[in-house]
């Protein structure tokens, strides 16, 4: 089923290929996010922060589609994406890589990136993603799960941007990785930015994130409680890692 036939055709691409408002989440009966409000301009880094369970990762997963129960406003490249099913929103030119990756065990590297149908024109090709992660390319016929965890994060980065999505949501792309890696990643990150993708991605290594992002939302008890540029982290340091717990 085509995008237009389920939203508004009078949608039209906006300079925030993000903006939700009073965004509500649910999981079962449990109240998890509480009116979230976000704007992310075309060509920016966004972060998420904040403590575990803070409802970082729900946001990302409400606005994919993937909560069963959400209310509010979610436009994604113009359209309203409430009510949508997340294999429509992702068509509209949106890409998530969710924490645990989603890699393929039977399946080779070369065949987890080519998985994914092209959704939206603008994808890149099988030799533009392996230009951009050379580990990737050197690694085509191993099994997925026998990369290791940042060969990994790089695949499913790499798989979604064949898809044509230009909004990446990426969640803790960072975790458990070693220093070198996680340099490696940031400047993966960087590169995209420069290139014209739009990334909001959740972490709680601030310290990493300011490497790479615009600003930051801070999230407490599925609410944004906080909002700073990256130009003011450094003042707000003591603030960070009180809201942090670091």
């Amino acid at each position: 089923m085509a995008i237009d036939e389920t939203a508004s055709a009078n949608a039209v691409e906006t300079e925030r290929p993000l903006k939700v408002r009073g965004l509500q989440a649910w999981y079962g009966e449990s109240h998890v996010l509480h009116g979230v409000d976000l704007d992310v301009a075309r060509g920016e880094v966004v972060t998420l922060l904040g403590r575990n369970g803070a409802g970082k990762t729900t946001i990302l997963k409400s606005i994919m589609g993937v909560m069963a129960k959400r209310k509010g406003s979610v436009l994604v490249n113009g359209y309203e994406t409430i009510g949508l099913p997340s294999r429509l929103i992702a068509r509209i030119g949106i890409g998530y890589v969710p924490e645990e990756r989603g890699i393929y065990a039977s399946l080779t590297v070369d065949e987890n990136l080519m998985l994914p149908p092209r959704l939206k024109a603008g994808g890149l090709s099988r030799e533009q993603v392996l230009d951009l992660f050379p580990n990737i390319r050197e690694r085509l016929t191993s099994q997925g799960t026998k990369l290791s965890g940042g060969e990994q994060q790089m695949l499913a980065i790499g798989r979604i941007l064949r898809t044509g999505a230009d909004l990446l949501l990426l969640d803790e792309p960072t975790e458990g990785l070693a220093p070198v890696i996680i340099e490696q990643i940031g400047r993966i990150i960087t590169r995209l930015k420069q290139q014209g993708f739009t990334i909001v991605l959740v972490e709680q290594n601030f310290h990493f994130a300011a490497t790479v992002a615009d600003r930051h939302y801070v999230i407490e008890q599925g609410k944004v409680i906080d909002m700073i540029s990256n130009t003011h982290v450094e003042a707000n340091i003591p603030k960070l890692q009180a809201y942090l717990g670091v």
